[in-house]
């Protein structure tokens, strides 16, 4: 018969035997999430996530895997972080990594759920494994406003640079045209493609394209690089179009455009003979070139503004068309009756559209729409009362 003070030595080894072999995720609390506080991006914006890991290990190696999608891009913008910190009373070992996320499309969409390989010193030494999961987070990703390609940054600019005066080029001179893009928040693939410079009256040649996305201590930002050498075909004075980028801008949530501006192109003194003997017979020919040039730049520009305008049509065309019902005024109405606020701008905008009218009185809208954090109160219909009466130009 076994003796009362064997059974508890039994059992007391029992249980710290029980306790070297309990499973790994046994040994210590383990918590992993996804943090994130942006509630209202849209399509292609970055959305900054915190993974942070909360864990009562001695925590030795670690792998993380985040899944891959169809539905987003996704970088890591800053280096890992292990730091000890006390949660409720507990001094814990922390884990936070910091990634960006940019929706390819509109609607929910998950990320994750994300899991975490550690790999642990336990109490006696011994290495164990174990694996911490964060549930999915779900982003209510914003249709990108208007029927523009997807490019959302916290700051834009475009620079274009001529190495001389495009309308006043000399006899086998040639113009390099280089034009720069950087985008704050942004990955190099969203950045518009290269335009299309060629003309039937122009020699141009082509560099490859530069496109790469920086890391900075403020987030990624991406860069595009276009050069181009051209030289008059003809010699007539032209005008070189320009063209218009749309993107987002995620610091004042509207749209804005990125100008690529049309120029004036030829050679100087187009009309007289290049080595003029100085007769004075340059200047009425000069005075001729001028006013071709400036007839050219005329043409081109109106050429520009109609294309660009969204009647193509006449101005007698738009005039009338102001006249007549809004084919779309049924479709506002109800979207606001019904507060659709995305509806509601995409049908407001193919109002402006059918009036031959820019983009006016969407502010307030957009504000409503894309803020992180939009005011209370709005009214659809008082909104579009106001609208139609800003837009009857």
């Amino acid at each position: 018969m076994v003796s009362r003070p064997i059974l508890s030595l039994l059992l007391w080894l029992s249980i710290l035997w029980g306790a070297a072999t309990l499973p790994a995720a046994a040994q210590g609390d383990t918590k992993l999430r996804i943090l994130y506080d942006h509630g209202n991006p849209v399509v292609s914006e970055m959305v900054r996530l915190t993974i942070r890991g909360e864990y009562d290990l001695t925590v030795s190696l670690e792998e993380m895997v985040i899944p891959n999608s169809p539905d987003y891009d996704w970088i890591q913008i800053a280096r890992d972080d292990w730091h000890k910190e006390r949660v409720n009373g507990r001094l814990l070992q922390i884990f936070e990594r910091k990634i960006a996320v940019f929706p390819s499309h509109d609607g929910e969409i998950s990320i994750g759920p994300i899991t975490h390989h550690l790999t642990y010193v336990q109490g006696n030494g011994q290495r164990a494994e174990t694996d911490v999961t964060a549930p999915a987070a779900v982003l209510n990703v914003k249709p990108f406003p208007g029927d523009h390609r997807p490019l959302s940054a916290k700051k834009l600019t475009l620079t274009d640079e001529l190495s001389a005066e495009p309308g006043q080029l000399k006899q086998n001179e040639v113009l390099t045209r280089r034009v720069t893009i950087e985008a704050q928040d942004t990955l190099a693939h969203y950045l518009p493609p290269r335009p299309d410079l060629s003309q039937p009256w122009m020699i141009s040649f082509t560099a490859p394209e530069e496109r790469e996305t920086v890391m900075t201590d403020n987030g990624p930002v991406a860069r595009v690089v276009w050069e181009w050498q051209l030289r008059p075909h003809t010699g007539e004075p032209a005008i070189l179009p320009g063209a218009g980028f749309a993107w987002f801008d995620s610091a004042n949530r509207r749209v804005e455009i990125a100008p690529l501006d049309p120029i004036p192109f030829g050679f100087s003194g187009f009309g007289a003979n290049f080595g003029d003997s100085g007769d004075g017979s340059a200047l009425p020919n000069r005075m001729i070139s001028i006013a071709v040039l400036l007839a050219a730049f005329t043409g081109g520009l109106v050429a520009l503004l109609w294309q660009r305008s969204p009647m193509r049509g006449d101005a007698l065309q738009r005039r009338l068309r102001r006249l007549l019902p809004s084919p779309h005024m049924r479709v506002m109405r109800k979207a606001a009756s019904r507060n659709d606020l995305t509806a509601l701008r995409h049908a407001a905008e193919r109002h402006l559209d059918w009036r031959g009218l820019q983009p006016q009185g969407l502010t307030e809208l957009d504000r409503q729409l894309y803020a992180a954090s939009p005011l209370p109160g709005f009214d659809a219909r008082d909104w579009l009362k106001s609208f139609l009466k800003s837009a009857r130009g």
